[in-house]
């Protein structure tokens, strides 16, 4: 049952603040929050008189696992609003049993993802990260082989590795280069959503052998690790740019490092497997490796994008409004 000013109780990561004074001021527009200090495990013992009060659990990064033990614990919760990304680590399924709206702030985690991934691809496109450490070390300059990739955003393919919300977004945000080709592979993407998307439909194989850079964007899911192996970095074009902002189970490594080792492309990667990767690890040293520490998503002045949208999603739900990005039982299984 929703309300017009309902109880929130916050919960992620102890001792970190994923919401600034201002942000709670903004909650608090919608709601009482009835407590700033985040609950970070639902053994905490303020739990059990704020959860019997709260109408909606308010997530984050760390939020503890939403179990049917914990909302037999908090009996007029509707709506878990979470603010950050995936809830399928989150989220049991037995929730969805309870009439409990489910919400993901994923949409708004997508902006910055997708932003990160459209500068790398023009970068990309520019070969701006060699030749700028070639300017500092130029004995490098014998290391790649000789690229099949001419330089420029002119008249050049990119190819885009799953329709998730950052792969959608990123193919708008390239939108505005009309010079960019755009080809896509998604199995769950028809012909008819191909054309409303602008883009090409390909097969993988097709996509990673026409393309000047390759943006990986699929979920992390059983039938997707590993997608991009050995075969399909073999197809690349020699020049070309591999960038995973993803999920670093998505990518072989060993079959990356071999063709890195041999200076055959070039890789930009904000994920990895294992994450971190161990000390030592080649990817650290081979000079056309890119490495940033998973930091696309959402940081310092954007997480107040993904206030603004949580915020909105509680309003719509004391509302009676239909929500911006709910998450159902069958969404569950496919998300990232």
């Amino acid at each position: 049952m929703s309300r017009a000013e309902p109880n929130v109780v916050v919960a992620h990561w102890g001792g970190l603040e994923f919401f600034t004074p201002e942000h709670f001021d903004l909650i608090d527009t919608v709601g009482t929050v009835l407590d700033r200090e985040a609950i970070g495990s639902w053994d905490d013992p303020r739990c059990d008189g704020l959860l019997a009060r709260a109408d909606v659990l308010l997530g984050h990064w760390g939020c503890p696992p939403i179990t049917t033990a914990v909302l037999d614990r908090a009996p007029q919760v509707g709506l878990f609003a979470y603010a950050a990304g995936t809830v399928k680590d989150t989220v049991d399924p037995g929730v969805f049993d309870r009439e409990i709206r489910v919400t993901s702030g994923a949409l708004a985690n997508a902006e910055p993802v997708a932003e990160f991934a459209l500068a790398a691809i023009l970068f990309a496109n520019k070969d701006v990260f060699w030749r700028r450490d070639r300017m500092r070390d130029e004995s490098l300059s014998g290391f790649r082989q000789h690229s099949a990739v001419p330089n420029g955003n002119w008249d050049k393919t990119v190819g885009i590795i799953g329709a998730s919300m950052v792969g959608r977004r990123t193919i708008e945000l390239l939108g505005a280069f009309r010079s960019l080709k755009v080809v896509l592979f998604d199995p769950f993407v028809d012909d008819a959503e191909a054309v409303r998307l602008g883009v090409t439909k390909v097969d993988l194989d097709e996509l990673c052998a026409s393309a000047d850079v390759v943006s990986i964007h699929a979920p992390d899911l059983p039938s997707t690790r590993g997608m991009v192996g050995r075969p399909e970095l073999a197809a690349m074009r020699t020049g070309a740019t591999l960038i995973n902002t993803a999920r670093g189970r998505l990518l072989d490594h060993d079959a990356l490092v071999d063709e890195l080792t041999v200076g055959r492309l070039y890789a930009i990667l904000d994920v990895t497997d294992p994450e971190p990767l161990p000390h030592g690890h080649p990817l650290f040293s081979l000079p056309n490796a890119y490495l940033t520490p998973h930091l696309a998503g959402s940081e310092g002045t954007e997480l107040g994008r993904m206030t603004e949208y949580v915020v909105d999603e509680i309003r719509r739900w004391s509302g009676g409004e239909p929500a911006r990005n709910e998450v159902t039982r069958e969404a569950l299984a496919r998300l990232a």
